[in-house]
């Protein structure tokens, strides 16, 4: 059992209470010896065979230690005893040592000391005396074998030096116990003096509290304490249970009696009810019982509480009004819009061939407005967004900002939703064409919508909510401006959920790559340059095309890493590119994303300085979309990359809305013809028409304009004849990994 040879609690206790006086031990000694009968002839036969008893003591050393942790409390107490910085084994040598010494006989004060310190550590560290007694009983069953088995043991001494142990061991136990109980004493009266303390205290406290407390005995059905408050509320009318019953308005005093009836069954009540004061005012006040039960879960006794709240109630009903209320536009928030979406579920079920539609919209660059600007600007942004919807939506639609840039709408009671729901999208997307203002900024957005409609995508509303939303992202993956729910659709909203674990670590594991595709001046034939195009070689899928993990990657935060890797391995592996003895111009396409993320000027001239080349030697590639979503963030970003000299190319050109005011004061070099507008040339003279306007107003622009995705001669002979500058396509070579476009290269320049 637990006891130790320097016990800190004990010895702390002994210098609070001052030294132990001698004559107590000694006394407490006498009495056992007395008793026990023990004597010279006991320590004299214990001290004769002691080192024969003493044997085996390594053996009951492992049974002790079994039976410590054999048993589930007492492990507990181990356990604790380790946590606080105690070693178990010395914990049990040092109890086999103490039993040891039993040997020796020794009945002095001393002894009796040592036996008294186990027991106040014992009380210390939680173990109890039935523990100890099962350990003696082991000890003595041991050494009761070694005294009746063991040769070296005159018979004629058996039965005394048996009767010698017995008596030492009960001598221990004995003393042991008795100081464990004095410990246990000790501390109930420090705790009893401290609870009167406290008593007094809370007894002061209580008495200078606002709120109303009593108690109630259930035996006797009295109020055995009242505060303060209480009496001078109620007056002398302490009637039990409820001294201010007499008060309580009639239509409340039913509500009161079932509370307590349910106090009565053990359970915890609070309520709100009015009760009539001294100025026959009613007033709002907060009732709680508190039941207190024995163990057999019979109520004794019932605590009571009674507190104004007519305040907090008066100011409740407008708390709810505001927590149904979005604090920055004022729309309805989540809670309000899920239960008006409940609400029209319901009509709909009673009203046969009623729809609901269910629509969720994202503000696509709210997030590069809210980091540029600052929260003041976001919040603005939000607002004038909500406005703008209102005015789209009917009486009885639901427009709720549902979190962040997130906004739901609710189109109760249509008869053909999904054409209801197509025709407010289109309205949405023209109301939010138009520039917003910021102090004097213009700042553009776009946004993603994701349908769902009762009953055909769900019943419910988390459903249907589900379902909306799911249908938002994948309208945003695919760059769609909105889109309905599809149940297919979970396939690919699985792929990109499985994507973005897979994601988590690919740059770590190296399993990016990037591939080249080669431009070709259309004049002289040379190549000029290629596009990096990035690739994913994922364990178990191959090759992963940037369409489908890019947005992912997006979502994720994980844009800016993967670009900076881009940067740093292209302009690395294109410095050992030279085209006729020149450094080779590398093309690296930056999303949306990383384009707004603050730092990309930076970090390009980080790249550029880390690859020791000059920033001719990289062009940037960003969209027409991209640019638009803020011109005036994206014309300082060009300008500080101008300044750096690296070049700049619009890429998709002609599938956007660029304002042609702003091209022109733009450092844009290289205009890309989307590869959609080169399908139909060898047969659509209109798309023939619309290539030689974009060359036209490229080489008007002073830009070069590239043709990327050519697949034949014949295309390719058109671009030269329409005087196109640049190719790209399969029809020169398609994408090829680093050591295939040297091998490709050193071809073609031979």
């Amino acid at each position: 059992m637990p006891t130790t040879t320097k016990n800190r609690g004990s010895n702390k206790a002994e210098r609070r209470a001052g030294p132990r006086k001698k004559s107590s031990s000694t006394i407490v000694g006498k009495e056992f010896n007395y008793v026990l009968h023990l004597d010279a002839d006991d320590t004299l036969l214990l001290n004769r065979y002691r080192d024969v008893l003493a044997q085996g003591a390594a053996g009951f050393a492992e049974t002790t230690y079994n039976y410590l942790f054999d048993n589930p409390d007492i492990a507990d107490v181990m356990y604790a005893y380790e946590r606080q910085g105690g070693n178990i084994g010395e914990l049990v040598r040092g109890q086999l040592q103490h039993q040891l010494n039993l040997l020796n006989g020794d009945i002095s004060e001393k002894a009796t000391l040592r036996s008294e310190q186990v027991g106040r550590s014992h009380f210390q560290w939680g173990v109890k005396p039935v523990w100890s007694l099962g350990s003696y009983r082991l000890c003595f069953q041991h050494l009761k074998h070694l005294v009746v088995s063991d040769p070296q043991i005159a018979p004629e001494d058996r039965a005394p030096l048996e009767a010698a142990l017995i008596k030492m061991v009960f001598r221990d136990l004995a003393i042991t116990s008795e100081a464990y109980w004095r410990a246990a004493v000790d501390q109930l009266k420090e705790q009893r003096d401290e609870l009167g303390l406290e008593q007094n205290l809370a007894g002061e406290l209580l008495s200078h509290i606002p709120q109303m407390l009593w108690t109630v005995d259930i035996e006797s059905n009295k109020i055995s304490y009242a505060s303060h408050g209480t009496r001078a509320f109620c007056g002398d009318r302490l009637e039990a249970p409820i001294p201010c019953f007499y008060r309580i308005s009639g239509s409340e005093r039913q509500r009161v009696l079932t509370a307590w009836q349910q106090v009565i069954d053990g359970e915890p009540v609070q309520l709100e009810i009015q009760v009539n004061t001294e100025s026959d005012r009613e007033g709002w006040y907060r009732l709680a019982f508190y039941p207190t039960a024995n163990r057999r879960g019979r109520v004794l006794r019932v605590h009571c509480l009674m507190e104004d709240v007519t305040d907090s109630h008066t100011d409740r009903a407008r708390l709810e009004q505001l927590s149904t209320q979005d604090e920055v536009t004022g729309l309805a928030n989540r809670t309000l819009w899920y239960d008006r979406l409940g609400s029209a579920l319901a009509v709909a079920r009673r009203n046969p061939g009623a729809s609901v539609a269910v629509m969720i919209l994202d503000i696509n660059q709210f997030k590069m407005y809210n980091d540029s600007l600052g929260n003041q600007a976001g919040d603005e942004l939000l607002r004038q967004v909500g406005t703008r919807l209102q005015k789209v939506l009917r009486d009885t639609d639901t427009l709720s900002r549902l979190g962040g840039d997130e906004f739901g709408i609710v189109l109760p009671m249509v008869q053909d939703a999904e054409k209801a729901a197509a025709r407010v999208a289109r309205q949405v997307m023209d109301t939010l064409s138009a520039p917003f203002s910021y102090k004097g900024r213009d700042l553009c957005i776009s946004s993603t919508i994701g349908i769902s409609v009762y009953p055909q995508h769900g019943e419910d509303a988390h459903t249907l909510a589900s379902h909306a939303d799911s249908a938002m992202y994948r309208a945003k993956w695919n760059s769609a401006p909105y889109l309905f729910y599809e149940i297919e659709s979970d396939a690919s909203a699985t792929e990109h959920l499985q994507l973005s674990g897979q994601l988590h670590g690919a740059l770590e594991r190296e399993e990016f790559e990037l591939f080249y595709q080669p431009k070709i001046d259309l004049l002289s034939g040379k190549i000029c340059g290629a596009e990096a195009l990035l690739r994913w070689r994922h364990p178990q899928q191959g090759l992963v095309l940037p369409k489908r993990f890019i947005p992912v990657a997006e979502q994720l935060g994980m844009i800016s890493p993967i670009t900076d890797w881009v940067l740093d391995t292209a302009l690395e592996q294109s410095k050992h590119w030279p085209a006729n003895g020149q450094p080779m111009s590398i093309s690296i396409n930056v999303s949306a994303r990383s384009f707004q993320s603050p730092g990309l000027v930076r970090r390009i001239e980080k790249a550029l300085r880390k690859a020791g080349v000059e920033g001719c030697c990289l062009e940037v590639e960003i969209t027409e979309d991209t640019l638009m979503a803020d011109l005036e963030e994206g014309a300082r970003i060009l300008n500080s990359l101008n300044a750096l000299g690296v070049s700049i190319a619009i890429d998709d050109f002609g599938t956007g809305y660029s304002s042609l005011s702003y091209l022109k004061r733009l450092p844009i070099d290289t205009i890309k013809i989307d590869q959609s507008f080169l399908e139909g040339m060898a047969s659509n003279p209109k798309d023939v028409a619309i290539v030689r306007s974009i060359i036209e107003l490229g080489h008007n622009l002073d830009c070069k304009v590239i043709a990327e995705g050519v697949e034949g001669e014949t295309v390719r002979r058109q671009l030269q004849d329409l005087g196109c500058d640049l190719v790209q396509g399969f029809h020169i070579s398609k994408p090829l990994p680093d050591a295939g476009f040297r091998e490709w290269l050193s071809l073609s320049t031979h």
